[in-house]
């Protein structure tokens, strides 16, 4: 018989310490809402087929807020106002609640919910202004309800008291908001002993973090930074091994206090690693931990590659556990797939449920069918696919339900693959190949600049580390100096400061991290740095801006804003060149998800695309560095100046008017030939495009160098970027 295909799924639940130090109340709601929309209801999922096992790992700062709103001990801002009578909102609350409580991806989350969706199109509509002039306090009721109730994961739905609030659909009372409360308290009691029963019962394992969810790298020594960046500029350095120790100990002893046993695996904070971190580790008894295949290749000094349809062409490398010695014992590593990670985080939300697991049992089948021929029973292989476990689901329909069913319906039939915990695996086969060194770097891009190297981040490393060699200097210093600390050295306030990460919470992040350090100075009964009273960096446009993540916008010709918050940007008119504000196109907004490349395109008001100015939109890649046919530009009066006189290897053209769409490739002889597409293209109060990744003959990392070209009756009648060209990486 086969041997199978072992898979272990790492899923991993994460959540900073939102409770303010100096007030006490927790300053976002995230545990909360995240708590009854995606915690409790993704083990439900997997234990349906308890022969497939999963490792989920659980953060320690996580865990004890969870324990704080099943216990009553924890008030959100949000929460707190939900709780209240419209007619009791103060004006203060009032824009609160107008401003933040859309806090949901609309499509998945409003949108399905017509009274919802009602409120939020006026809010989009008519501004927030308007809705505070002219909405009744009915409807400030109701969105207080729905708020809270599309946090609700679908597979609490079958309640009959939560069937009467959707029946109901609208004019919500105190009483239901109340009564929500004290169903989402019941839920979010359940999670931790529910999680226990699971392992106890031994269809999963849990693993844990350091306390806190800090980048242990950076703690021990600010300077690994500069392993992967040699010339990253870096804060003054932040040296504390100890505290690395003391964040493995926290974390090892709220596991034993919620689980009851010693914890095997270790999820290391962003999966960031680095040598000196190991020893830790292992001192403090953990078995094995995760990290990211972009680690592993930079530690073996070899890419993991890639055929076109992103399958891993050096499997043998990827696909197996290795070990390391430490002074403190051995300890195992695995590596997870960043691709197949990523197309569950980022890319299958935006198929229908069928085709995407359809797509993951494909790609698992090769490897299958490889493992076959490349391994025996004796040494097999181990696929691990890991990734954040809370906060993809609401890109998915139906919190990602049909999905999570499918999926694991689907894998646990099919003899060929068996789903093992890590530690299930290690224990069979333990690892045999010894990795004489170990990369210093995390799960985004094998590198620390996530965290660190922005003049912002840098700024807080500062202020973190004057706040640390104030606590060395103190003598015995009190429980809550040690915890404040523990808090600010977490890796989510640096997430978003600086360049990289933004939202419209960006503030609120900054104000906790201070909040922070000044209850450190308090507990040393020291008066706080004046400079911790102000915002680390001004809230305020910074510029033109690479995509901040994968995308999956609804390519529908409308532009919404919320598909496009993570796209890269670029304003015309900007730059001292041939183009100036008068010019019809105002931005180019572009990026990626696994499957696609995205386009949006935004116009001067009152232009009208295909009847002024120019009639068609060209799309001209190349591939800087990648042998094959080019031709140049299929067009025109072309001017023999660059980016114009380029060559090209992929053209896709847009007739505006018409609205379709037409895909070239080049030939040899500076020919171009047309082959089918199924690039989507949509036009109403903005361009939108979507340009399928399988259709154009590339491989995962390259590179790629776009020009958009504007077009009329076949003849050249310009360009875009101002630049010259859109650069980045094919995902």
């Amino acid at each position: 018989m086969p041997h199978p295909l072992y898979i272990a799924f790492i899923w991993h639940q994460h959540q900073p310490l939102y409770k303010s130090p100096l007030t006490g109340e927790y300053r976002m709601p995230w545990v909360r809402l995240h708590g009854t929309k995606d915690y409790l209801d993704l083990l439900l999922y997997l234990t349906r087929y308890p022969q497939f096992h999963h490792t989920i790992n659980l953060v320690p700062s996580l865990l004890v807020q969870i324990e704080d709103y099943a216990q009553g001990r924890a008030m959100d801002s949000y929460l707190q106002v939900s709780l209240k009578p419209a007619a009791e909102l103060s004006e203060w609350e009032r824009n609160f609640v107008v401003t933040s409580f859309f806090d949901a991806h609309h499509r998945t989350m409003i949108d399905p919910y017509p009274g919802y969706r009602r409120l939020y199109e006026q809010q989009q509509n008519q501004g927030r202004a308007w809705c505070l002039e002219h909405w009744s306090l009915q409807d400030f009721d109701d969105l207080l309800m729905w708020h809270n109730l599309t946090w609700l994961d679908p597979l609490f739905h079958d309640r009959p008291q939560v069937q009467s609030w959707w029946e109901k659909g609208g004019n919500f009372t105190v009483a239901d908001r109340q009564a929500l409360w004290a169903l989402q308290r019941e839920i979010l009691g359940q999670i931790i002993p529910e999680h226990r029963r699971w392992q106890e019962a031994g269809v999963i394992e849990l693993t844990t973090s350091p306390y806190s969810h800090p980048i242990l790298p950076l703690l021990w020594d600010t300077e690994s930074a500069r392993v992967a960046v040699p010339k990253i500029a870096l804060p003054h350095r932040f040296q504390w091994p100890q505290d690395v120790a003391w964040q493995l100990q926290k974390g090892w002893e709220h596991y034993q206090r919620y689980f009851g046993k010693t914890p095997q695996g270790l999820w290391p904070s962003e999966q960031s690693v680095s040598p000196p971190i190991l020893e830790p580790i292992a001192k403090q008894g953990f078995r094995w931990l995760c990290s990211d295949e972009g680690v592993l290749a930079a530690s073996v000094r070899q890419p993991i590659r890639r055929d076109t349809q992103g399958q891993v062409v050096d499997a043998d490398v990827l696909y197996r556990p290795y070990k390391m010695q430490t002074s403190a014992g051995e300890l195992a590593l695995v590596f997870r797939d960043h691709r197949l990670s990523d197309l569950i985080g980022f890319s299958y939300s935006h198929l229908p449920a069928e085709t995407a697991v359809a797509d993951l049992v494909t790609r698992l089948g090769l490897i299958y069918e490889r493992a076959q021929v490349e391994t025996t029973p004796a040494d097999p292989w181990l696929v691990t696919i890991a990734l954040d476990g809370e906060n993809c689901w609401e890109y998915y329909p139906g919190d990602g339900g049909e999905f999570l069913q499918r999926l694991f319906a689907t894998l646990s039939r099919d003899q060929r693959f068996r789903g093992v915990t890590v530690s299930e695996f290690l224990g069979e086969f333990p690892p045999q190949v010894t990795l004489t060194d170990l990369h210093s770097g995390s799960w985004i891009e094998a590198s620390f600049t996530t965290w660190i190297g922005d003049p912002v981040k840098n700024r807080a490393w500062d202020w973190l580390g004057r706040a640390r060699a104030a606590v060395a200097r103190a003598e015995n210093p009190a429980e809550v100096v040690w915890e404040a600390l523990l808090a600010a050295e977490g890796s989510d306030w640096f997430w978003w400061f600086g360049a990289g990460h933004s939202s419209r919470l960006d503030p609120v992040f900054d104000a906790l991290f201070r909040e922070h350090l000044q209850a450190i100075y308090q507990g040393l009964g020291q008066t706080p740095p004046p400079e911790l009273d102000y915002p680390l960096e001004p809230q305020h446009f910074q510029g033109d801006y690479p995509p901040e993540g994968l995308i999956q916008p609804v390519i529908d010709g409308r532009g919404d804003e919320q598909d496009w918050f993570r796209a890269g940007l670029v304003r015309v008119g900007t730059a001292r060149a041939t183009m100036h504000q008068s010019h019809p196109i105002r931005t180019i907004r572009y990026g990626t998800d696994h499957l696609h490349f995205y386009l949006r395109v935004d116009f001067r008001q009152g232009f009208i695309p295909g009847k002024e100015g120019f009639s068609s939109l060209h799309l001209l890649w190349f591939y800087p560095g990648q042998v094959g046919h080019t031709s140049p530009m299929p067009l025109t009066d072309v001017p023999d100046v660059a980016p114009c006189n380029y060559r090209f290897r992929h053209h896709l053209g847009i007739q505006l008017a018409e609205r379709f769409c037409w895909l070239m490739t080049a030939a040899a002889g500076d020919r171009w030939c047309p082959q089918p597409t199924r690039s989507q293209v949509a036009l109403d109060t903005c361009l939108e495009v979507a340009v399928p990744w399988d259709e154009l003959p590339v491989a995962p990392n390259w590179s790629v160098s776009l020009l958009l070209v504007l077009g009329q009756a076949g003849r050249f009648r310009g360009y875009l970027p101002e630049q010259g060209l859109l650069n980045f990486a094919i995902p």
